[in-house]
């Protein structure tokens, strides 16, 4: 069943200026429910303009946003509503803390959806253990945390809310990579536990790779793809014909194919591409003739 649905898309910046642009041209494609989709394309692909038509931030140009099949801009006054069932996590979030404690930014969400104040501190300390933030850091301010906690605070005030939808643009940017696979892992066992619909926009091939069900490829404004992970990534040189970097193990996978070697260039991880090289080689020791 489908959550999200984009039909014949259009947005233009600037509409009727001389600054006109449009970042997105005819885009159609559905999100279904309960999956893990990933968004890459090149910087200008349209990725975020897309994302952020899904909570209604932006109107479609032309075309519809389907929210559970109901188009979400048919009652434009109840927009806001929209925006609680589809939560949205911008890039370095932690610059919209506010408040004087972790715990007072958390709540500001669930309590402006109008969650009582047993069901929001509920939300709150769910969200803060989905996203590993400790019982006395939710008695700081948010400004005395470290980059990596405050990115966690914001993460876990959207969460809060119980969005149907999660959207997440660019959650990792600027962490350290121990940071980054931390919160990776903290957003996947949200998924799972949570069982919600989860859009992860990136520009890391690795960790689309590794967390999504399928991958939604932009390029110029259009949909370029939309499948599974390995068929995406098997597709390897028409990513790199839009600017996209592949896995660096795929790109391994890739190179040993052009040297005729027999291999799947769709893996994904090391521990696939090892497997896929002992099956080149043979078992019981004995090597095919590459």
């Amino acid at each position: 069943m489908s959550v999200i649905t984009a039909e014949n898309v259009t947005f233009t910046y600037g509409k009727g200026t001389s600054f006109e642009r449009t970042a997105l041209s005819g885009v159609s494609f559905s999100v279904e429910e309960g999956e893990f989709l990933g968004v890459i394309g090149h910087t200008g692909s349209g990725k975020s303009t897309l994302v952020q038509m899904f909570n209604g931030l932006l109107r479609p140009t032309s075309g519809r946003i389907l929210l559970n099949g109901k188009d979400i801009w048919e009652q434009p006054k109840k927009i806001r509503e929209v925006r609680f069932k589809v939560g949205m996590v911008f890039q370095y979030p932690e610059h919209q803390l506010f408040e004087e404690t972790v715990y007072k930014d958390i709540s500001f969400g669930p309590k402006n959806k109008g969650m009582s104040e047993e069901e929001t501190d509920k939300k709150v300390r769910e969200a803060a253990g989905f996203v590993g933030l400790s019982e006395e850091l939710l008695k700081k301010s948010p400004f005395e945390l470290s980059g990596g906690e405050k990115r966690r605070a914001a993460i876990a005030g959207v969460i809060a809310m119980d969005p149907d939808v999660l959207i997440l643009d660019e959650p990792t940017a600027g962490l350290d990579p121990l940071g980054r696979d931390a919160l990776l892992s903290e957003i996947v066992t949200y998924h799972k536990v949570r069982k919600n619909t989860v859009l992860l926009v990136s520009h890391s091939m690795e960790d689309i790779a590794r967390i999504s069900d399928r991958i939604l490829v932009m390029n110029n404004g259009r949909k370029a793809m939309l499948d599974t992970s390995e068929n995406i990534f098997s597709q390897g040189a028409e990513l790199e014909k839009m600017g996209l970097r592949v896995p660096q193990i795929t790109k391994v996978m890739m190179l040993l194919k052009q040297r005729g070697i027999s291999v799947n260039t769709g893996v994904l991880t090391v521990e696939q591409a090892f497997q896929e090289i002992l099956s080149c080689l043979g078992c019981c020791g004995e090597t095919k003739k590459w």
